[in-house]
């Protein structure tokens, strides 16, 4: 009689059990691809409200012109909130454990957030404004998706250094795209905007990563841009003015930390050079 322990194949019960509860562990979500996923909603809802709030009153000739700035401030403040779970998830899964599942659940939500619903905010302005040209806006809205795929593409591939990342980072440049669009430029002008922030996001221009103080400036803007978005929606004195005056920041933070970069790597290169000819005999 052949000893059942020594069959081939048999696996112990418990063993099988123990097998079957492990293989879950690696599908079940963490507090911060809970966050990731607030991030990838707020997205969705943001193409959402633009859709049901601006381009249908337009498509139907509503002449409701406050729900249609109603509906823009909320969809820019949804890409404001995905901002904020965007930033915050790295937070928590850096204090915290994140599951496997944590930088796909992270590229593929600021893909919808920061890809999407910027994309399509252009697509619709194009299609709304007075003296957009919609074919024309629909290829911006199409290069804006392409950066910000390209973008999260190659940042999956390289690992930041020194705290830098290489590009325009994809939440930056989402909210420098509809701040862009907010400001009501002439139609060229606001096209050549968009096409260059698209630059930016795929150049290998240096931002810094969002950490320490700069994390808490970068949630204090946000928070201060919420608030000037409400008061422009709701028609409060000056709420226009202090709309273009806060959309008008966001862009000289988009042009001039690249430039603080460029000055920054001159200067790091000046003094490799200066230390490379003290060196020599």
């Amino acid at each position: 009689m052949t000893d059942p322990g020594t069959q081939p194949g048999w696996v112990p019960e418990a063993d099988a059990e123990d097998e079957e509860e492990e293989m879950p562990l690696s599908l079940r979500l963490s507090i911060a691809d809970t966050l990731t996923l607030g991030n990838a909603t707020c997205g969705f809802m943001a193409v959402y409200f633009t859709t049901t709030g601006i381009l249908i009153p337009h498509l139907t000739g509503s002449q409701e012109t406050g729900m249609a700035r109603h509906s823009a401030a909320t969809a820019v403040i949804l890409m404001l909130c995905a901002a904020v779970f965007d930033l915050f998830d790295g937070l928590v899964a850096r204090k915290l454990r994140s599951s496997p599942m944590g930088a796909e659940l992270d590229n593929l939500s600021d893909l919808i957030s920061f890809g999407l619903a910027p994309a399509y905010f252009v697509l619709v302005y194009g299609m709304v404004a007075d003296d957009a040209h919609q074919r024309v806006a629909a290829v911006g809205a199409i290069v804006v998706l392409l950066a910000v795929v390209l973008r999260l593409a190659r940042f999956s591939c390289v690992t930041p250094t020194n705290g830098m990342f290489q590009g325009m980072p994809s939440p930056f440049g989402a909210l420098t795209v509809v701040a862009i669009v907010l400001l009501e430029l002439p139609f060229v002008a606001t096209l050549l905007a968009i096409l260059g922030t698209a630059w930016l996001m795929v150049s290998r221009v240096e931002y810094p990563k969002p950490r320490g103080r700069l994390a808490g400036a970068m949630l204090t803007w946000i928070v201060l841009s919420m608030g000037l978005l409400v008061a422009w929606a709701f028609g409060a004195p000056s709420g226009q003015l202090l709309l273009q005056t806060g959309c008008a920041l966001q862009l000289v933070m988009g042009a001039v930390i690249p430039l603080f970069a460029t000055a920054r790597r001159v200067n790091n290169f000046r003094d490799n050079r200066r230390e490379a000819r003290a060196a020599q005999p």
